[in-house]
Protein backbone atom coordinates (compact mmCIF):
# COMPACT_ATOMS: atom_id res chain seq x y z
CA UNK A 1 0.00 0.00 0.00
CA UNK A 2 1.28 3.45 -0.88
CA UNK A 3 2.49 5.58 2.02
CA UNK A 4 2.70 9.36 2.28
CA UNK A 5 6.31 10.41 1.76
CA UNK A 6 7.63 13.18 4.04
CA UNK A 7 10.80 15.06 3.12
CA UNK A 8 12.72 16.42 6.11
CA UNK A 9 14.64 19.59 5.20
CA UNK A 10 17.09 21.31 7.55
CA UNK A 11 20.75 21.81 8.25
CA UNK A 12 22.29 18.63 9.60
CA UNK A 13 24.90 19.04 12.33
CA UNK A 14 23.10 21.55 14.59
CA UNK A 15 19.73 19.78 14.23
CA UNK A 16 20.89 16.17 14.04
CA UNK A 17 18.97 15.03 17.13
CA UNK A 18 15.83 16.89 16.10
CA UNK A 19 15.96 15.21 12.69
CA UNK A 20 16.28 11.79 14.33
CA UNK A 21 13.27 12.46 16.58
CA UNK A 22 11.12 13.67 13.70
CA UNK A 23 12.16 10.72 11.54
CA UNK A 24 11.06 8.32 14.26
CA UNK A 25 7.72 10.12 14.63
CA UNK A 26 7.10 10.03 10.86
CA UNK A 27 7.71 6.29 10.74
CA UNK A 28 5.44 5.73 13.76
CA UNK A 29 2.62 7.30 11.78
CA UNK A 30 3.15 4.72 9.06
CA UNK A 31 4.61 7.30 6.70
CA UNK A 32 7.87 7.13 4.77
CA UNK A 33 10.57 9.55 5.91
CA UNK A 34 12.93 10.94 3.28
CA UNK A 35 16.24 12.08 4.78
CA UNK A 36 19.48 12.75 2.99
CA UNK A 37 21.68 11.13 5.66
CA UNK A 38 19.65 7.90 5.59
CA UNK A 39 20.27 7.27 1.91
CA UNK A 40 16.63 7.88 0.98
CA UNK A 41 17.66 10.07 -1.96
CA UNK A 42 19.12 8.26 -4.98
CA UNK A 43 22.17 10.07 -6.33
CA UNK A 44 23.43 9.75 -9.87
CA UNK A 45 26.49 10.97 -11.71
CA UNK A 46 24.92 13.23 -14.32
CA UNK A 47 24.53 16.42 -12.25
CA UNK A 48 25.37 18.08 -8.92
CA UNK A 49 24.44 16.18 -5.75
CA UNK A 50 22.14 18.91 -4.46
CA UNK A 51 20.07 18.72 -7.66
CA UNK A 52 19.06 15.17 -6.74
CA UNK A 53 17.67 16.50 -3.45
CA UNK A 54 15.57 19.04 -5.31
CA UNK A 55 14.41 16.42 -7.81
CA UNK A 56 13.35 14.07 -5.03
CA UNK A 57 10.96 16.70 -3.66
CA UNK A 58 8.89 16.12 -6.78
CA UNK A 59 8.26 12.57 -5.53
CA UNK A 60 7.14 13.40 -1.97
CA UNK A 61 3.80 14.52 -0.54
CA UNK A 62 4.89 16.69 2.39
CA UNK A 63 7.95 18.75 3.21
CA UNK A 64 8.83 19.55 6.83
CA UNK A 65 11.29 22.45 6.98
CA UNK A 66 13.21 23.14 10.19
CA UNK A 67 15.10 26.44 10.39
CA UNK A 68 17.75 26.77 13.08
CA UNK A 69 20.60 29.15 13.71
CA UNK A 70 23.02 27.83 11.09
CA UNK A 71 22.92 28.86 7.46
CA UNK A 72 24.34 25.53 6.33
CA UNK A 73 25.88 24.62 3.01
CA UNK A 74 25.51 27.21 0.30
CA UNK A 75 23.72 26.15 -2.84
CA UNK A 76 25.67 26.11 -6.09
CA UNK A 77 22.56 26.99 -8.07
CA UNK A 78 21.22 29.95 -6.05
CA UNK A 79 22.32 32.52 -3.43
CA UNK A 80 20.41 30.56 -0.77
CA UNK A 81 21.50 27.57 1.25
CA UNK A 82 20.64 24.04 0.14
CA UNK A 83 17.90 23.66 2.77
CA UNK A 84 16.41 27.04 1.79
CA UNK A 85 16.39 26.01 -1.87
CA UNK A 86 14.66 22.76 -0.91
CA UNK A 87 11.86 24.75 0.69
CA UNK A 88 11.56 27.04 -2.33
CA UNK A 89 11.40 23.98 -4.60
CA UNK A 90 8.53 22.56 -2.54
CA UNK A 91 6.64 25.84 -2.95
CA UNK A 92 7.19 25.82 -6.69
CA UNK A 93 5.84 22.26 -6.85
CA UNK A 94 2.86 23.20 -4.65
CA UNK A 95 3.69 20.60 -1.99
CA UNK A 96 2.17 20.67 1.49
CA UNK A 97 4.74 22.49 3.63
CA UNK A 98 5.21 22.79 7.40
CA UNK A 99 7.79 25.30 8.66
CA UNK A 100 9.37 25.24 12.11
CA UNK A 101 11.76 27.95 13.33
CA UNK A 102 13.92 27.84 16.44
CA UNK A 103 12.31 30.15 19.03
CA UNK A 104 15.54 32.03 19.68
CA UNK A 105 16.05 32.64 15.96
CA UNK A 106 12.42 33.68 15.49
CA UNK A 107 12.59 36.16 18.37
CA UNK A 108 15.80 37.59 16.97
CA UNK A 109 14.10 37.87 13.58
CA UNK A 110 11.72 40.46 15.05
CA UNK A 111 14.76 42.44 16.17
CA UNK A 112 16.18 42.11 12.64
CA UNK A 113 13.01 43.60 11.14
CA UNK A 114 13.40 46.66 13.34
CA UNK A 115 17.04 47.14 12.39
CA UNK A 116 17.23 46.22 8.73
CA UNK A 117 20.00 48.08 6.98
CA UNK A 118 22.15 48.38 10.10
CA UNK A 119 25.31 46.48 9.18
CA UNK A 120 26.93 46.96 12.61
CA UNK A 121 24.64 44.51 14.39
CA UNK A 122 25.92 41.06 15.30
CA UNK A 123 23.17 38.51 15.69
CA UNK A 124 23.36 35.98 18.50
CA UNK A 125 21.16 33.12 17.32
CA UNK A 126 21.60 33.28 13.54
CA UNK A 127 25.12 32.84 12.20
CA UNK A 128 24.19 34.52 8.92
CA UNK A 129 21.83 37.41 8.22
CA UNK A 130 20.57 35.44 5.22
CA UNK A 131 18.60 33.28 7.67
CA UNK A 132 16.52 36.28 8.71
CA UNK A 133 16.21 37.43 5.12
CA UNK A 134 14.89 34.00 4.17
CA UNK A 135 12.35 34.02 7.02
CA UNK A 136 11.17 37.39 5.73
CA UNK A 137 10.75 35.85 2.29
CA UNK A 138 8.75 32.93 3.70
CA UNK A 139 6.46 35.21 5.72
CA UNK A 140 5.75 37.20 2.58
CA UNK A 141 4.42 34.21 0.66
CA UNK A 142 0.68 34.40 -0.08
CA UNK A 143 -0.22 30.90 1.19
CA UNK A 144 1.10 27.56 2.44
CA UNK A 145 3.52 29.30 4.81
CA UNK A 146 2.33 28.46 8.32
CA UNK A 147 5.25 29.03 10.71
CA UNK A 148 5.47 27.39 14.14
CA UNK A 149 8.30 28.25 16.60
CA UNK A 150 9.84 25.36 18.53
CA UNK A 151 12.18 24.77 21.45
CA UNK A 152 12.37 20.98 21.39
CA UNK A 153 11.58 18.26 18.89
CA UNK A 154 8.42 17.45 20.88
CA UNK A 155 7.02 20.86 19.94
CA UNK A 156 7.33 19.82 16.29
CA UNK A 157 5.92 16.34 16.93
CA UNK A 158 2.86 17.66 18.78
CA UNK A 159 2.14 20.24 16.11
CA UNK A 160 2.42 17.69 13.29
CA UNK A 161 0.16 15.28 15.20
CA UNK A 162 -2.56 17.91 15.36
CA UNK A 163 -2.11 18.91 11.74
CA UNK A 164 -2.10 15.42 10.29
CA UNK A 165 -5.03 14.35 12.46
CA UNK A 166 -6.93 17.36 11.12
CA UNK A 167 -6.07 16.41 7.55
CA UNK A 168 -7.30 12.86 8.14
CA UNK A 169 -10.53 14.08 9.74
CA UNK A 170 -11.12 16.42 6.79
CA UNK A 171 -10.53 13.50 4.42
CA UNK A 172 -13.18 11.43 6.24
CA UNK A 173 -15.66 14.30 6.04
CA UNK A 174 -15.02 14.69 2.34
CA UNK A 175 -15.58 10.97 1.83
CA UNK A 176 -19.04 11.25 3.41
CA UNK A 177 -19.81 14.04 0.97
CA UNK A 178 -18.87 12.02 -2.07
CA UNK A 179 -22.47 10.88 -2.53
CA UNK A 180 -23.72 14.45 -2.25
CA UNK A 181 -21.08 15.61 -4.70
CA UNK A 182 -22.07 12.87 -7.14
CA UNK A 183 -25.73 13.91 -6.86
CA UNK A 184 -24.81 17.54 -7.48
CA UNK A 185 -22.67 16.51 -10.43
CA UNK A 186 -25.58 14.48 -11.78
CA UNK A 187 -27.87 17.50 -11.47
CA UNK A 188 -25.28 19.66 -13.22
CA UNK A 189 -24.95 17.12 -16.02
CA UNK A 190 -28.74 16.96 -16.37
CA UNK A 191 -28.97 20.75 -16.45
CA UNK A 192 -26.24 20.84 -19.08
CA UNK A 193 -28.11 18.27 -21.16
CA UNK A 194 -31.36 20.25 -20.85
CA UNK A 195 -29.58 23.44 -21.88
CA UNK A 196 -28.18 21.68 -24.92
CA UNK A 197 -31.65 20.30 -25.73
CA UNK A 198 -33.26 23.74 -25.40
CA UNK A 199 -30.55 25.22 -27.61
CA UNK A 200 -31.06 22.47 -30.18
CA UNK A 201 -34.85 22.88 -30.23
CA UNK A 202 -34.54 26.66 -30.41
CA UNK A 203 -32.15 26.47 -33.33
CA UNK A 204 -34.32 23.82 -34.99
CA UNK A 205 -37.40 26.01 -34.58
CA UNK A 206 -35.50 29.01 -35.90
CA UNK A 207 -34.35 27.00 -38.90
CA UNK A 208 -37.87 25.68 -39.38
CA UNK A 209 -39.35 29.18 -39.21
CA UNK A 210 -36.75 30.44 -41.66
CA UNK A 211 -37.56 27.60 -44.04
CA UNK A 212 -41.30 28.35 -43.84
CA UNK A 213 -40.67 32.05 -44.45
CA UNK A 214 -38.52 31.26 -47.47
CA UNK A 215 -41.24 29.02 -48.88
CA UNK A 216 -43.90 31.70 -48.35
CA UNK A 217 -41.66 34.38 -49.84
CA UNK A 218 -40.93 32.32 -52.93
CA UNK A 219 -44.60 32.45 -53.88
CA UNK A 220 -45.42 35.82 -52.36
CA UNK A 221 -48.54 37.45 -53.89
CA UNK A 222 -46.65 40.75 -54.25
CA UNK A 223 -44.19 39.14 -56.65
CA UNK A 224 -46.99 37.60 -58.68
CA UNK A 225 -48.81 40.94 -58.77
CA UNK A 226 -45.76 42.89 -59.99
CA UNK A 227 -45.07 40.23 -62.62
CA UNK A 228 -48.67 40.44 -63.84
CA UNK A 229 -49.02 44.23 -63.84
CA UNK A 230 -45.72 44.86 -65.62
CA UNK A 231 -46.12 41.84 -67.92
CA UNK A 232 -42.70 40.50 -66.98
CA UNK A 233 -42.07 37.23 -68.84
CA UNK A 234 -39.79 35.68 -66.22
CA UNK A 235 -40.01 34.91 -62.54
CA UNK A 236 -40.00 37.92 -60.19
CA UNK A 237 -38.35 37.67 -56.79
CA UNK A 238 -37.61 40.31 -54.17
CA UNK A 239 -37.54 40.29 -50.37
CA UNK A 240 -36.92 43.96 -49.56
CA UNK A 241 -37.72 47.47 -50.70
CA UNK A 242 -34.22 47.82 -52.14
CA UNK A 243 -34.58 44.67 -54.25
CA UNK A 244 -37.97 45.82 -55.56
CA UNK A 245 -36.50 49.22 -56.37
CA UNK A 246 -33.64 47.58 -58.31
CA UNK A 247 -36.12 45.46 -60.25
CA UNK A 248 -38.30 48.43 -61.17
CA UNK A 249 -35.30 50.52 -62.18
CA UNK A 250 -34.43 47.81 -64.70
CA UNK A 251 -37.82 48.48 -66.29
CA UNK A 252 -37.40 52.24 -66.36
CA UNK A 253 -39.17 53.15 -63.12
CA UNK A 254 -37.86 55.65 -60.61
CA UNK A 255 -38.91 55.84 -56.99
CA UNK A 256 -40.72 58.93 -55.78
CA UNK A 257 -38.29 61.46 -54.35
CA UNK A 258 -38.89 62.86 -50.87
CA UNK A 259 -42.19 61.10 -50.14
CA UNK A 260 -44.36 62.65 -47.47
CA UNK A 261 -43.98 61.24 -43.95
CA UNK A 262 -46.41 58.46 -43.09
CA UNK A 263 -47.51 58.18 -46.72
CA UNK A 264 -49.52 55.02 -47.31
CA UNK A 265 -47.97 54.20 -50.68
CA UNK A 266 -44.53 53.82 -52.16
CA UNK A 267 -44.69 55.16 -55.72
CA UNK A 268 -42.53 54.47 -58.75
CA UNK A 269 -42.91 56.47 -61.98
CA UNK A 270 -42.15 55.75 -65.62
CA UNK A 271 -42.69 57.69 -68.84
CA UNK A 272 -42.38 56.13 -72.31
CA UNK A 273 -43.90 57.10 -75.62
CA UNK A 274 -45.93 59.90 -74.02
CA UNK A 275 -47.41 57.40 -71.60
CA UNK A 276 -46.93 57.98 -67.89
CA UNK A 277 -47.37 55.09 -65.48
CA UNK A 278 -47.30 54.93 -61.71
CA UNK A 279 -46.80 51.76 -59.72
CA UNK A 280 -48.11 52.15 -56.17
CA UNK A 281 -47.22 49.72 -53.39
CA UNK A 282 -48.74 49.89 -49.93
CA UNK A 283 -46.06 50.84 -47.43
CA UNK A 284 -47.29 48.33 -44.84
CA UNK A 285 -46.07 45.52 -47.10
CA UNK A 286 -42.59 46.31 -45.83
CA UNK A 287 -41.38 46.21 -42.23
CA UNK A 288 -37.95 47.74 -41.72
CA UNK A 289 -37.65 47.64 -45.51
CA UNK A 290 -38.18 43.85 -45.47
CA UNK A 291 -41.11 42.30 -47.33
CA UNK A 292 -43.77 41.02 -44.95
CA UNK A 293 -44.75 37.39 -45.29
CA UNK A 294 -48.33 37.16 -46.53
CA UNK A 295 -50.39 34.27 -47.82
CA UNK A 296 -52.73 34.48 -50.80
CA UNK A 297 -55.69 34.53 -48.42
CA UNK A 298 -54.28 37.60 -46.69
CA UNK A 299 -53.59 39.43 -49.94
CA UNK A 300 -55.78 42.26 -51.20
CA UNK A 301 -55.82 43.48 -54.77
CA UNK A 302 -55.28 47.13 -53.85
CA UNK A 303 -51.95 46.43 -52.14
CA UNK A 304 -50.19 46.97 -55.48
CA UNK A 305 -51.75 48.96 -58.32
CA UNK A 306 -50.69 50.34 -61.69
CA UNK A 307 -52.02 53.65 -63.01
CA UNK A 308 -51.54 54.60 -66.67
CA UNK A 309 -51.87 58.14 -68.01
CA UNK A 310 -51.65 58.85 -71.74
CA UNK A 311 -50.77 62.24 -73.23
CA UNK A 312 -54.46 62.98 -73.85
CA UNK A 313 -55.52 61.55 -70.53
CA UNK A 314 -56.60 58.14 -71.81
CA UNK A 315 -55.47 54.97 -70.15
CA UNK A 316 -53.69 52.37 -72.20
CA UNK A 317 -51.64 49.27 -71.69
CA UNK A 318 -47.89 49.49 -71.32
CA UNK A 319 -46.17 49.57 -74.73
CA UNK A 320 -44.05 46.43 -74.17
Amino acid sequence: MAKPRVFLSSTFFDLQQVRADIERFIKEQGFEAVLNEQGNIPYGKETKLEDYCYNEINNVDILVAIIGGRFGSASKTSPDSISQTELKTAYELNKQVYIFIDKGVYSEYRFYLSNKGNENINYTYADNIKIHEFIEFVEGLPHNNTIHPFETSMDIVNFLKEQWAGLFQRFLQEQTRVKEINIIKGVEDTAKTLNQLVKFLTEEKRDKDNAINEILLSGHPAMLEVKSLLKIPFRVYFTSWEELDSLLRAFGYRAEEDPLPFEEDFNWYSEKYNVKTTLSVKSHLFVDNKLRVLTKDEWKSDYISLHIFSAVGEEDDLPF
